[in-house]
């Protein structure tokens, strides 16, 4: 298998992943159940809801952010359990997204990490001597695991040992077997579309006596019994292997004869997701897992338009930032694909490299659209031909126009619902510069205007940036650098940046024809200003904040001035930026109404890794945070004075760290850890605290 065919595969897989999530989500239980799926849906073959853009879902977010303890992981060390629960306790925010946040010794991922936070040690966070059979074999075990069976292709050993112990965190019992087998499968099928020989390898990566082979064989007997009638082998579950006999909210056992059946009545990508949502219990995580199979089994031909299409090639997340939560999936699967290589001891080709924090879409991958929409889909239509993006505008007009655009940030009114809560940080900012190359192919139309324009989000006003009229068919190569001092652009949040393409013509030779564009990319250091004024609060957070802890609000002053005001027990943190944010300076102001610790931040990697400057209970410098430990790194005995506003300005400059505080001097250190993360602000103490617009400037 070449590198470009395990990239493909891998891609496949994942998208196969996310349309089952997709798929199986409206449907969830617990009050919808396989005769009410039938009942309002009949026999599916598509979306049964269609999303403006499709939220964060808990089965999209384990593989993604579980699997983050191997990429923070030194080189030449063994992962394990510990480092998986890291970045369970490090990527999620305690009560919000991530997964069900069910209760202890309800959810099992919750119970999972209120023990860790405890101090219970993965695996023993996850067993069945702490927390219980029942509640260590509930279907998270498999559900979170996908993305260990697309590292490893045709290795169904290293699959399977990886998700074991990634899912012991959390999991035991047969909720360990079903993580097993599952990674395995997606492993096995990179090399065979044979569902009897995928089946076999994942049966010789688990116990051959537990309940879980047990389920398996069954549903494999019935199939070669009755291999025509999917809902026979489903009655046959419901009253053999069903809810009455596994207790729990979500048993891993009834799941496990779903996927089977799935598997072996479906055979294909679309028909097996089809019949893992029509068959009730946990329909979006069934249908994912069986997506992910199915979709590296039958590779991109497998995954059908009607279900690719609504997908963008964009994944929203709901972990801690709000960077990461924006996810271009080729760009992701190339950075898995290369993972898996430096894991595997293989070389690593340029076209996997990706370089953190910037974006670059070559559109090489088939069908790849890198998340680009069209602002009029009437008039025009997107498609990936032969490696270039490519927009069909249809006998246009003048004064019709379209706009050709990537979405960097998203709001409230982006989606439908709130599954799980998603927050988001801009992933494109002023200062940055945009690079990109195309060329019209005209079918008729004399010539056409075209500019490269960002959108204020608070204003929703478009704005061009360069605008050029085009008579050829000749490759035209646009750079620009947005301008952060732009006056229509000062401390605005951008959702929008692409091309805006305007009609030139009239009606008697229509503008018809192909926009080829063959790479975008967004590089270079970031300048702006967070204006708080400009800022609402959405997803029970402010924009473009994430929070984890305490109360958070927007509050004016006597003088008008906005201000970002947090309450708290005990901590409460707010973060933003590109999570790859390295040698950076951040300035902001701070009042302490009640309290001893109010702190500027940069470098946070999450809730458990950071750089820090401020006050914290009677001293006063900077501090590390480092897995739950808040460490001083260059202090003096200080406490703030209440009702004081401070203007503090915080430098990291590779391991150097300097700050400087407004009337009280500066302070340095040398020994920070941390190469890169987002900025924001954070208390880490009982107290109420004001902050103030937030300056953030990379170099």
């Amino acid at each position: 298998m070449t590198t470009h065919e395990y990239l493909c595969r891998l891609y496949a897989g994942f998208l196969g992943m996310n349309i089952g999530i997709r798929l199986g989500a409206p449907v969830e239980p617990s009050q919808w159940t396989s005769e009410r799926i039938q009942r309002f849906y009949g026999d599916i073959h598509g979306y049964v809801k269609q999303f403006k853009n499709f939220a964060a879902d808990d089965d999209a977010n384990g593989p993604v952010f579980f699997l983050r303890a191997l990429q923070d992981k030194p080189q030449h060390t063994t992962l394990q359990a510990s480092d998986v629960a890291e970045a369970w306790l490090n990527y999620a925010r305690e009560g919000v997204g991530m997964f069900w946040w069910g209760g202890y010794g309800v959810s099992t991922e919750h119970t999972a990490y209120l023990n860790l936070k405890a101090g219970i040690p993965a695996p023993e966070s996850g067993s069945i001597a702490i927390n219980g059979k029942t509640l260590a074999e509930q279907i998270g075990g498999q559900i979170f695991i996908d993305t260990w069976g697309f590292l490893f292709p045709d290795d169904c050993k290293k699959a399977a040992d990886h998700a074991r112990m990634a899912a012991s965190v959390s999991h035991d019992g047969d909720g360990l077997e079903g993580a097993a087998f599952i990674a395995a499968a997606i492993a096995k099928a990179f090399a065979t579309d044979d569902i009897d020989a995928i089946l076999d390898a994942a049966c010789a990566q688990i116990q051959s006596d537990c309940t879980y082979a047990k389920v398996v064989g069954a549903v494999r007997d019935f199939h070669r019994e009755h291999p025509d009638n999917w809902r026979d082998c489903l009655a046959y579950l419901q009253k053999n292997w069903g809810y009455d006999r596994y207790p729990g909210v979500c048993h891993i056992i009834p799941n496990a004869g779903v996927c089977i059946m799935a598997l072996l009545y479906g055979r294909t990508l679309s028909r097996a997701v089809e019949i893992a949502t029509m068959a009730g219990w946990d329909t979006d995580c069934n249908a994912g897992n069986v997506g992910s199979i199915l979709g590296v089994a039958g590779n991109l031909a497998a995954v059908e338009e009607h279900y690719r299409a609504p997908l963008q090639d964009i994944l929203v997340l709901s972990g801690i930032s709000g960077y990461l939560n924006i996810m271009d999936i080729p760009s992701y699967c190339k950075e898995l694909a290369a993972l898996s290589l430096k894991v595997r001891n293989l070389p690593v080709g340029q076209e996997l490299l990706q370089k953190e924090g910037e974006i670059n879409f070559d559109f090489s991958l088939p069908g790849s659209i890198h998340g680009f929409r069209v602002s009029n889909p009437n008039a025009c239509s997107l498609r990936n031909e032969h490696g270039e993006l490519t927009m069909l505008y249809d006998r246009m007009v003048r004064p019709q126009a379209c706009r050709l655009y990537y979405k960097p940030f998203y709001r409230r009114s982006d989606f439908d619902d709130e599954r799980y809560m998603p927050v988001f940080s801009p992933t494109v900012y002023p200062g940055q510069t945009v690079s990109l190359r195309y060329r019209l192919e005209k079918f008729s139309g004399e010539s056409v205007l075209i500019s490269s324009y960002v959108r204020n989000t608070t204003t929703a006003e478009i704005i061009p940036l360069a605008s050029e009229v085009v008579y050829d068919q000749e490759w035209h190569d646009v750079i620009f650098t947005i301008e952060s001092d732009h006056p229509k652009l000062k401390n605005a949040m951008i959702d929008e940046i692409g091309l805006l393409f305007e009609a030139n013509s009239p009606a008697k030779n229509r503008d018809f024809g192909v926009l080829h564009l063959s790479h975008f990319s967004v590089t270079g250091k970031s300048r702006y200003t967070i204006d708080l004024a400009q800022q609402v609060k959405e997803f029970a957070s402010i924009t473009p904040f994430s929070h984890n802890h305490g109360a958070w609000d927007l509050v004016k002053d006597a003088a008008g001035l906005s201000w970002m005001e947090a309450m708290t027990l005990d901590h409460a943190e707010a973060m933003t930026g590109n999570y790859y944010t390295k040698d950076v300076e951040v300035a902001g102001k701070l009042i302490v109404h009640y309290g001893t610790s109010a702190f500027v931040g940069l470098r946070i990697q999450g809730a458990r890794r950071g750089c820090y400057g401020g006050f914290h209970q009677g001293q006063v410098g900077i501090f590390m945070h480092q897995h739950g430990r808040l460490v001083p790194l260059a202090v003096r005995e200080a406490s703030p004075e209440l009702e004081r506003q401070y203007v503090l300005t915080f430098k990291a400059e590779g391991r150097k760290l300097a700050l400087e505080i407004e009337g009280l001097g500066t302070f340095e250190a040398m020994d920070n850890p941390y190469d890169y993360g987002m900025v924001g602000y954070a208390l880490y103490a009982n107290g109420r605290v004001g902050f103030g617009n937030l300056q953030v400037k990379e170099f």
